[in-house]
Parts: C-alpha cells; structure tokens; sequence
C-alpha cells in the first residue's frame, strides 16, 4: 500500500481539497520560521544570511525527523503516512479557487474577482481590470502547478513522506522569506538558493507533463522546446518560468507584463506569444491542462513503484 501514496494522496485532494476549518501542516511550519525569524535576527555571533541557514537547516531537520517518527509509529503510521501524501499536495484547492475568480471576472463582478485573486497571488489586484485578473490567474496556476503539485509530488515518487516534507519546509522558508529587498535579502537567501536547487527538476518536468497533455487534448502547443527553455531563462527564478512558458504557448496567450508589487511597478519578461491576451475561455482551457497533466504525472510517477513491488 505504501507505494500507492501517490495516488492515495493525490485522490484525497481531489475529493476534500485543504479544508479551512482544519490546521495545515504548512502553517505550523509557518509558525516555526515565524520563531526562527526572532531569533536569526537577534543573532550576534552570526550574520543574518548564516543565521537565515541555520534556521533553514533547523526547520527542514525538525520536521523532516517529525514525519519520519510519524510514519514510523505501529499501526498509526501508515495513516500518517497518507495524511502527510494528501497534506502535502495542492492542486485541487487551487483549482477551484481559480474557478471562482473567473466566475465572477465572467459575470462582470470585477471587485469580487480582484479580491480573491489577491489571496493567490502577491501583486497588487486593485487596479487589475478584466484581461490583467485573466492573465494573473493563468500565470499563478502554471506557476503553483509546479511549487504546489509536481514538485511535492517529485519528492514524494523519491522518499516518501519524509523528503516530501523536508522540500515543503523550504518550499515555505523561499514562499515566507524568499524576498530580494532589503529586509530579507540576506535572511532568505540561503533558503531561495536552496528551494531553486531543489525544483530544478520538477519544474522542468511540469513543463513536460503540460506539453504532453496538450498534445492528447490536441490544445495548441509550442513544438519548439528552445522557445520555451530561451524564455523561461529570462526571469529571475530559474525555475517558475518553465510552466508559466509552456502554458503560454500551449494556450497561445501571453504571460507577463507589467504589475504593481508592495507599491512598485516591476516589468516581468513576456512569455509565449506577443500582445496575446487571455480570456475566461482560454484559463478554463489552462485548468482542464492543468489537472489532465497532474493525473499523467501521478501515473506515470506510480508505475515504476508499482512495477518494483
């Protein structure tokens, strides 16, 4: 049973999503850097950039050794073990937050729809109108199908709970303390280092997973891989513009532009077609892509396990 976590994992989030009312094991996570924040900062003996990779190291030892006492307990630990699979991916939840912003972009309910993109993304929605909401939403979901989904699920398919989570905590230390001004510069950096390392893989099997979904849907799909490797190379992560480039191409809809950050325009590379704007059609087409390619990368990720077992 063990080797089918994946798809257990991956089918329990499909069914119940995160629900809100329940504790996730990301906002403990939270609250333990939140902690190792106070003390990096205190720090005298060490720099701020040392004592910002202590704490990583810390945090990703004490929850890594968490999960593995969990999973290793008698007879609760297989239960553990699917708990952590389904905690740990999150694409439905997603899914059908998207869903509801495009209800209300659709309906003309503009207000609405910028408020509950501003849970998902990290620009300024306020002044968003219909086709920037659109463009926000495609490239949050192609960005988050890799950091959300393919990339927990990577580590799953290698180690088991225990790696998954180890990932998931510096996947959060990049998500809480990965910003480049300069308040957390320095205690980030080890952790974003970290996290770009880690993702190198999976974002690029992302982008594969959605050019191989594309291709049995028969959804439109940029045949030259150099297009999309030239420029995913041109954000400054190495890794998010992998998905968000292929889903610009597969949906021939321009990805990027200009968007207010904490009060400061920031001009993000244009990715896919030139002046190609999304429409509600378009993102619905990008969620259906989207979860097609979750599914083949759980089968695939299962096969092997299934085959050695």
């Amino acid at each position: 049973m063990l080797s089918s976590l994946p798809l257990i994992g991956f089918l329990l989030d499909l069914l119940f999503k995160d629900p809100p009312h329940l504790p996730h094991p990301v906002r403990w996570i939270g609250a333990l850097l939140d902690r190792l924040e106070g003390w990096s900062r205190k720090q005298r003996l060490l720099s701020l950039r040392q004592a910002g990779a202590v704490s990583v190291l810390a945090a990703v030892g004490a929850v890594a050794s968490l999960a593995w006492l969990l999973v290793s307990l008698p007879l609760l630990g297989f239960a553990a073990a699917v708990y952590l699979a389904y905690a740990g991916l999150s694409l439905a939840g997603l899914l059908q937050a998207a869903r509801e912003v495009l209800h209300h972009a659709d309906n003309g309910d503009l207000a609405r729809a910028r408020s509950l993109l501003g849970l998902l993304v990290s620009r300024d929605t306020s002044q968003l109108d219909r086709e920037g909401v659109y463009a926000s939403l495609a490239e949050t979901v192609s960005e988050n199908f890799n950091d959300g989904f393919v990339a927990p699920l990577f580590f799953l398919l290698v180690g088991g709970p225990v790696t998954m989570w180890a990932f998931k905590t510096v996947s959060t230390v990049d998500s809480m303390w990965g910003y480049r001004d300069a308040a957390w510069k320095d205690l980030g950096w080890f952790g974003a280092r970290l996290d770009d390392g880690l993702a190198y893989v999976p974002a690029r099997l992302s982008s594969l997973l959605l050019l191989l979904a594309a291709a049995l849907t028969g959804v439109n799909q940029c045949r030259a891989w150099r297009s999309i490797a030239r420029q995913a190379g041109q954000l400054e992560s190495p890794n998010a513009g992998w998905p968000m480039a292929t889903a610009a191409w597969c949906l021939q809809s321009t990805i990027g532009g200009t968007f207010v950050y904490r009060g400061k325009e920031k001009v993000k590379p244009r990715l896919g077609p030139p002046d190609s704007p999304w429409t509600g059609r378009s993102v619905r087409k990008l969620l259906r892509l989207v979860l097609l390619a979750a599914c083949l990368g759980v089968l695939l990720g299962q096969l092997p396990l299934w085959l050695l077992c």
